[in-house]
């Protein structure tokens, strides 16, 4: 016997249990691979729980109604086993009524193919795409399952229309794994250790004046990163999890554009391990992300000299740290190795500090990050990068022109990315990408050629994680008749330091060099009682406001959880708030939120408590 065990998947992050609702086969039944084995039911949804294999359902180990939690074995599934025969029917039992024949699959059967419950009939015709009328596996085939991909396939699977994503992501240990860049590599990951790294400090530091004396504290990186991977694991399951509850088919492999047909399909391929298998849709999306923008010449080895990914998997603290770029994968991961007890020094070609970010708020992040101990230099040009086993040497001048060394045990590369169009048969379907690699689309991510749309980092805007989640959700209303719309200029921007950092809307210099008149309002973190009762008293909240009408222009934050806060200022921007709106809402006492309820007063001069 080949016995494969059947577990309750992972539920949700605040669910951790189910009630099994009904099982659909019996012991001794023969199962096709992806068949639903069994029904369970959380507080928040329903979900199908399919076979692992072909074989036969050699046990059932909880029965229907029984309560079960994540990961626990629900069944056992043979796969040399072979089906029992059916019990005869009872003499006195009615003749069942004949079935209908069954639909088509939407899709190729294939061992790469994970088919999450049956698709949902075809939708009406769709915008752009081909005709319900034409031909093919899906509406709606998504390409890429990061945040856009996945959230894109998600709400066109909502819409009622039979979607797939393919997705060629493997971990180190070769598993299939959802999720993208961002899920994996990137923003869940670098956030969890920025959290225990913070945790490290404070137990080191910050806990004497709150009366805690704390000695010997010693630190367990491999246990750090092990809880970053759990993270990242229950992360990306919850994706998977996701899936078979909308019934979308996750297609593994590598996502190629083959062409265009002249009723409007289009025509992909997904290739695992040289295997090359055709689908077809209606409406493709490219949601393929990016990837590290690498020195010209400076092999990146994930060892000695590290990109995003290396760096949140460093197998020691190293002594001395060099970091190329002070944006904000720099400057976060710069944070994050500090605490743990590296010397850093971070070096920008730049003249100028956060560019992008208000003048004021950046001026507040330099002070405090040269209190923390991070040593920053703008304005130098990369010379030559050496490296051996054992480190690395940075040759640049400095911003007055002067040559400088810098010597290091590791440097990490976070110059920026670059757009994810490899190998992805753009020409195939008539596209190209422009001068920066990115795919040309209109405001609602429709490319040149009917029935193909973009999303996320592949497309202009900001490469941010929540702005390919709303465009994947515009897109797939759009394809759906729906007609919705982003407005760009009310997506936040984070960058998760300590004190954190987070904007929406125009700063200063913006206005400015459109000769708009404005008025601002500031208020510091240091007079709010919540931010001196945790010990973050560092910062302040700044608002921008038109100066006759009174519509906020822009929210712009350095404090503890502004990623939090700068809900709020999105919130206002997007229905055309006035400062003064925020300034008359109640907001709780004593909380963060109360310094933006204070910034809004000041830009009429009437803040309450300074």
């Amino acid at each position: 016997m080949a016995a494969i065990e059947v577990k309750v998947p992972q539920l949700s992050e605040s669910v951790s249990e189910a009630t099994l609702i009904q099982w659909k086969k019996q012991a001794g039944e023969a199962v096709k691979r992806d068949e639903i084995l069994v029904e369970l039911e959380t507080d928040k949804v329903t979900l199908e729980v399919p076979s692992p294999a072909d074989g036969v359902l050699a046990k059932i180990v909880q029965p229907d109604g029984a309560t079960v939690h994540a990961d626990e074995v629900i069944a056992v599934v043979d796969t040399e086993g072979k089906a029992s025969a059916a019990p005869a029917p009872s003499a006195a039992a009615p003749k069942p009524a004949p079935a209908p024949a069954a639909k088509p699959a939407p899709a190729p059967a294939a061992a790469s193919v994970s088919t999450y419950g049956s698709a949902p009939a075809s939708a009406p015709a769709t915008t752009g795409g081909a005709p319900a009328s034409a031909q093919a596996d899906f509406d709606v085939i998504v390409i890429g399952s990061g945040p856009g991909g996945y959230i894109a396939a998600i709400r066109a699977a909502q819409l009622g229309k039979s979607v797939a994503c393919i997705e060629e992501w493997k971990d180190p240990a070769g598993k299939p794994r959802l999720g993208g860049t961002c899920l994996n590599v990137g923003c869940i990951p670098s956030k969890a250790l920025l959290a225990s790294s913070e945790h490290f400090e404070q137990a080191r530091h910050g806990l004497a004046e709150h009366g805690v004396q704390v000695k010997g504290v010693t630190l367990d990186l491999a246990q750090m990163i092990k809880r970053k991977a759990a993270i990242v694991d229950k992360f990306t399951g919850g994706v998977e999890f996701l899936f078979r509850k909308n019934k979308v088919t996750w297609i593994k492999g590598h996502g190629k554009l083959k062409g265009r047909r002249a009723d409007g399909v289009i025509e992909v391929e997904a290739n695992e391990g040289g295997a090359a298998k055709p689908y077809t849709a209606r409406n493709v999306i490219v949601a393929t992300g990016s990837k590290a923008r690498h020195l010209p010449n400076v092999p990146v080895d994930n060892r000695i000299v590290a990109d995003n990914e290396g760096a949140l998997s460093f197998d020691s603290v190293p002594k001395k740290l060099a970091v190329i770029g002070a944006g904000v994968i720099g400057l976060e991961l710069g944070s994050v190795w500090r605490r743990l007890g590296s010397e850093v020094t971070i070096l920008e070609a730049l003249p100028t500090f956060l560019g992008a970010v208000d003048e004021s708020i950046a001026r507040e992040a330099a002070k405090q990050f040269a209190k923390q101990g991070l040593t920053i230099h703008l304005g130098v040009n990369i010379g030559e990068v050496s490296t051996t086993a054992k480190g690395v040497s940075i040759a640049y001048k400095d911003k007055t022109g002067a040559d400088q060394k810098l010597d290091a045990d590791r440097l990490i590369v976070s110059i920026g990315r670059v757009p994810n169009t490899d190998d992805l048969g753009l020409d195939a379907v008539g596209l190209a990408t422009d001068a920066r690699g990115f795919i040309p689309v209109d405001d609602q991510c429709r490319t040149s050629t009917p029935g193909i749309y973009a999303i996320g980092d592949v497309v202009r805007g900001p490469m941010l994680a929540h702005k390919a989640e709303d465009e994947g959700v515009m897109v797939a209303e759009v394809i759906d008749g729906q007609k919705p719309h982003i407005d760009y200029n009310c997506i936040p921007w984070v960058i998760y330091t300590e004190p954190e950092i987070a904007w929406v809307g125009k700063t200063e210099a913006q206005l400015k060099a459109e000769g708009r008149a404005y008025r601002t309002g500031q208020f510091p973190m240091s007079a709010n009682g919540r931010a001196l009762g945790l010990g973050r008293p560092e910062g302040f909240v700044k608002m921008i406001a038109d100066a006759s009408t009174d519509e906020l222009l822009g929210v712009h934050i350095i404090s503890a959880n502004a990623s939090d806060l700068i809900a709020e200022g999105v919130a206002a921007l997007e229905f055309k708030a006035a400062s003064e709106d925020i300034g008359i809402i109640s907001h709780p006492h004593p909380s963060l939120s109360e310094v933006m309820r204070e910034a809004a007063l000041a830009v009429q001069k009437r803040a309450l408590n300074m």
